[in-house]
């Protein structure tokens, strides 16, 4: 203690410093304190006026009435507002991070003024964000709703004019009937087609009201509706009219057939009559044919007054038929008057026939009546005959069949006496033939009763011998058995654990065979009969030998069962556990059934991998327990082959499971690239757009030469996009082939949206260039071609402007007129427009089989052949370039004759042939096209894909972490790739 205060004693300061350094501290604390609630009100400050000033601009944009222009204009206004909502989170982030400072910093009774600010600017941005999001989407609805009607009401005002075109032309006149009522037809489908097409216009008419209130443009307001209306009318009354006067003509036209074929057919009648009168083989007289001719000819005279009535109808009919028919019908009439001229001759030169015919008729008729009669008595004996060879049903005894084989014996004797009676027949047959009538009856009666004796000849004999056989078999039947069933019973005794199933049923037909053998042996007198003594002796020994075989099989056969019968109790319980597995192996294979409908979308498809991957497992758990169960049947071998059997089952299932969650890994890695490639298209389209957006807002600058500069460093990307393009349609279609319907639908449905958006780019760009190359002088304008011009020709991808020096000399030095120079331009603008139109038709058509494949690729052969004269052309456009002017327009060949060859290549690749050989003129060496050039593009950009692939993987991933109040959660396509409002705050309810 004395040393501490003679210390304190002789420094004072060291005593007084600890407080003075306090104080500085807590001074200094205070202005720290001071200075962050300051900054903290200053961001809250800036923040909220820049809210409020959004606001203000969302509030005098917020309308959708007035002109497309004005929409358009408060719709880009409003995706501007929309792009600053990253400016509003940094500030709530700043915000954010000046409270927490602050708070940390100040006493207790401030923090609740901050808190207080800070939950007024919190709910300030919500309402802001909110804004931001619902007058967009309530501005861009009504755009997209707008442009579809006008879609719509141009396809409706381009279906009036195809209609009006259809049906202004006058009615032509048509050769026939079939060909007035095709006419007639298409008038009615053209009737029905404007009659369906009521409701599209009403639908029409409703979407422009509902529009019209909405955005009060007068082209959707009453009078325009009315118009449509009115046109449409017209379109009907016109299509009506014409069905109206088709209808006349042709009914007229089928009254006049309807006639003709009436007439046609009393003359047809009649012609029959006359025939049948001709041909009649009756006993009617000469007095009843004479009175039906004259009948007839009564009747052909009054047809005479029938073919004036149908020469007047041919009259009306013709002023409305084509000459060509016209005299079609005259002809059809001129040769109906001729059948009815021939038809009366006929008749008369009948009635001069039948006097000569009645003299023969009576002679033939007594001799055809007796020759009917004989056939008649010969095949009732033959029937007769037939009955009795009947075998009868049912199986037959040995005295059956012995009886059987007797009677068919007995009915071959009585056949053969019966074919003294046949040439009989034959010799009647041959007196007929003297006469003029028809005696093919009677042939065809004598050659029916010929073939009924040849059949039943033929039936006797077959029954004879096949009876005579089977009463052997029958005989030697039990035997031959006995040699069957004795090889299998000696394999049943081989096998190491035969069923005791097997072994009763072996030793039940033992039993049976000891009888038979029994019996055989007692009929040893039967046997001498039928077979004879030699052969009946050594029939007898085998059956002795065979009983004793048996004798030596029955005992082995008792053997054997006593021994399976212990067997049987040791192995009641395996069953117990091998249902259990087989029931679980058919329920895996249930489900793997049901995986294999194609999935709606990527999630589920993710779903389904996960799902294989559950029954994988599930497979590996039921491997385990047949190992357990194996491990207890090793001595059984029938047991170890169910085993071996459902092991072999397991394999396959697990074969197949690997296979489909393989090709699940597949589906997946094409659709997740078919959607990278999409959205750094579309990326790089709405960049584009943005770009030429500000070129055309910055119209009249004087950076003109810079601007212009920038567009054809834009319009050079086209053709590397345009192949990207194809590329996306590529990866959409195997997208589609491992997708439902409902995908399928969906992902076209992108690819048309996508192929919209790059057409409407490239209209833009192209207009654009033109519009400034038009305004920049003469000199700018060849110092723009020629840098366009190089950097066309430093292109990879192409290779179009390797012109011969020699060559291009050559048509420097002719120097041809400027007239001639402008029709060199157009016939090549003409000779490729051409090409590429042949181009389009061969690629529209879909080959089915190999020899259109074929068909199609000579097609394009044949184009390909004709690149080099294209080439001939084109290199003399650019010789004379410098005469011809218009550089736009030089620019603009340039790229469709680029665009056309790549096209050209590409189809000629996707069919398979391969990439063709160009002259050495053109090319020093042979290319690969649009093909390798695709294959270096896609074996340079796998590394990134797969980066990118990984990133977009974790991006997934990144919403498990947030909260489960957060939108994004509860958002069902907050993990889809189609379009969405994202919120990005807790719920506002």
């Amino acid at each position: 203690l004395g040393t501490h205060q003679g210390t304190l004693m002789e420094s004072p300061q060291t005593f007084t410093y600890p407080f003075y350094q306090i104080s500085q501290d807590f001074a200094s604390a205070n202005a720290m304190t001071q200075q962050l609630q300051d900054e903290f009100d200053s961001s809250v400050e800036n923040a909220e006026a820049w809210m409020k000033a959004i606001q203000e601009r969302l509030r005098i944009n917020d309308n959708t009435k007035g002109p497309r222009s004005a929409l358009e204009a408060r719709l880009r206004e409003t995706e501007k507002i929309r792009a600053l909502e990253p400016e509003g989170s940094l500030k709530m982030d700043l915000i954010l991070v000046k409270a927490d400072a602050a708070l940390r910093s100040i006493s207790e009774d401030k923090k609740h003024e901050v808190l207080s600010k800070l939950k007024d600017i919190k709910a300030l941005w919500e309402e802001t964000a909110i804004y931001i999001t619902h007058c967009h989407s309530r501005i861009e609805w009504v755009w997209l709703h707008w442009s579809e009607y006008l879609k719509a009401q141009d396809e409706f005002y381009t279906w009036i004019h195809n209609m009006r075109v259809t049906l202004e032309p006058d009615i032509e006149l048509q050769l026939g009937l079939k060909e007035k009522q095709w006419q007639l037809s298409h008038a009615q489908i053209l009737q029905n087609d404007v009659l369906n097409q009521s409701v599209l216009l009403e639908t029409l008419l409703e979407e422009a009201a509902s529009l019209f209130s909405r955005i009060g443009d007068p082209s959707v307001d009453e009078d325009a509706q009315k118009k449509m209306r009115v046109e449409y009318e017209g379109i009907r009354q016109e299509a009506q009219n014409r069905v109206k006067l088709l209808e006349m003509i042709t009914k007229e036209h089928e009254q006049y057939s309807a006639s003709v074929h009436q007439f046609q057919s009393w003359l047809n009648g009649v012609t029959e009559r006359l025939n049948c009168c001709i041909g009649e083989a009756t006993k009617s007289s000469a007095e009843d044919k004479l009175k039906a001719l004259k009948e007839i000819a009564k009747d052909i005279r009054s047809g005479g007054k029938k073919w004036k009535h149908l020469e007047n109808q041919c009259a009306e009919v013709v002023q409305n038929t084509s000459p060509l028919g016209s005299a079609r019908l005259k002809d059809e009439l001129e040769e109906l008057r001729k059948a009815l001229e021939q038809l009366k001759l006929r008749s008369s030169e009948e009635e001069e026939r039948l006097l000569k015919i009645q003299q023969s008729e009576s002679a033939y008729e007594s001799q055809a009546r007796q020759l009917e009669a004989d056939i008649q008595k010969l095949k009732k004996d033959l029937q007769r005959l037939e009955n009795d060879l009947d075998p009868g049903e049912g199986e037959k005894t040995e005295d059956e069949f012995v009886a059987l084989w007797r009677k068919c014996n007995a009915t071959r004797a009585a056949l053969a006496a019966e074919e003294s009676k046949i040439e009989r027949l034959k010799a009647q047959l041959k007196e007929l033939l003297r006469f003029s009538q028809d005696v093919q009856p009677h042939a065809d009666s004598v050659v029916s009763a010929i073939q009924q004796y040849q059949s039943v000849r033929g039936k006797a004999s077959k029954m004879s011998t096949d009876t005579e056989t089977r009463l052997r078999r029958l005989i030697q039947n039990p035997l031959q058995s006995f040699e069957q069933w004795k090889p299998s019973v000696q394999m049943l005794l081989e096998t190491p654990e035969p069923e005791l199933a097997h072994i009763e049923a072996a030793l039940a037909e033992s039993s049976q065979f000891k009888e038979k053998l029994m019996t055989l042996q007692l009929k040893k007198d039967y046997l001498n009969d039928v077979l004879g003594e030699e052969k009946a002796e050594s029939f007898l020994q085998e059956v002795a030998e065979a009983s004793k075989e048996r004798e030596i099989l029955h005992r082995s056969l008792l053997q054997s069962k006593s021994k399976l019968q212990n067997l049987v109790l040791q192995h009641e319980n395996f069953d117990a556990g091998f249902a259990p597995l087989k029931k679980k192996l058919s329920a895996i294979k249930a489900k793997l059934d049901l995986e294999k409908e194609p999935q709606p979308d990527l999630l589920g498809k993710k779903t389904q991998l996960q799902r294989l991957q559950m029954i994988q497992d599930d497979l590996a758990e039921l491997v385990i327990h047949m190992e357990e169960l194996e491990k207890l049947v090793q001595s059984n071998t029938t047991h170890r082959h169910e085993m071996n059997q459902l092991s072999s089952d397991s394999q396959a299932v697990k074969r197949s499971l690997e296979m489909m969650i393989q090709q699940s890994e597949d589906h997946i890695q094409k659709h997740w690239v078919y959607n990278d490639k999409l959205c750094d298209l579309q990326q790089w389209i709405s960049v584009t757009r943005g770009k030429i957006d500000s070129f055309q807002d910055a119209d009249g600058d004087q950076n003109a030469e810079g601007r212009l500069e920038d567009l054809e460093r834009l319009i050079a990307e086209f053709p590397d996009k345009e192949i990207q393009l194809h590329l996306v349609e590529a990866h959409g279609q195997l997208v589609i082939e491992t997708s439902s319907p409902e995908e399928t639908a969906h992902v076209q449905a992108e690819l048309d949206q996508l192929k919209e958006s790059w057409k409407s780019l490239k209209e833009m760009a192209t207009g654009l260039l033109k519009k400034w190359q038009l305004s920049i002088p003469v000199a700018d304008k060849k110092k723009k071609r020629e840098f366009v011009d190089s950097r066309w020709m430093s292109r990879p991808a192409f290779h179009l402007f390797d012109v011969d020096p020699n060559h291009k000399q050559e048509k420097m030095g002719e120097g041809q007129s400027t007239s001639s120079q402008l029709k060199l331009l157009h016939d090549f603008e003409e000779w490729l427009q051409g090409e590429n139109t042949k181009l389009t038709k061969i690629l529209a058509g879909t080959p089915s089989s190999a020899e259109e494949i074929k068909a199609h690729h000579s097609k394009l052969e044949e184009l390909q052949s004709r690149v080099p004269h294209g080439q001939h052309l084109f290199e003399d456009l650019l010789h004379l370039h410098p005469f011809i002017g218009s550089s736009e327009d030089m620019e603009e060949l340039r790229y469709r004759w680029m665009l056309y060859k790549a096209k050209l290549r590409e189809s000629i690749t996707s069919l398979g042939a391969g990439s063709l050989e160009e002259p050495d003129r053109f090319r020093k060496k042979r290319s690969g096209g649009v093909c390798s050039y695709l294959y270096r593009v896609c074996r340079a950009a796998l590394p990134l894909q797969l980066l990118l692939l990984l990133l977009l993987l974790l991006a997934f991933l990144l919403p498990l972490a947030e909260e489960t109040h957060s939108c994004t959660l509860a958002n069902n396509f907050a993990r889809s790739f189609k379009l969405m409002l994202r919120y990005e705050a807790p719920p506002p309810t």
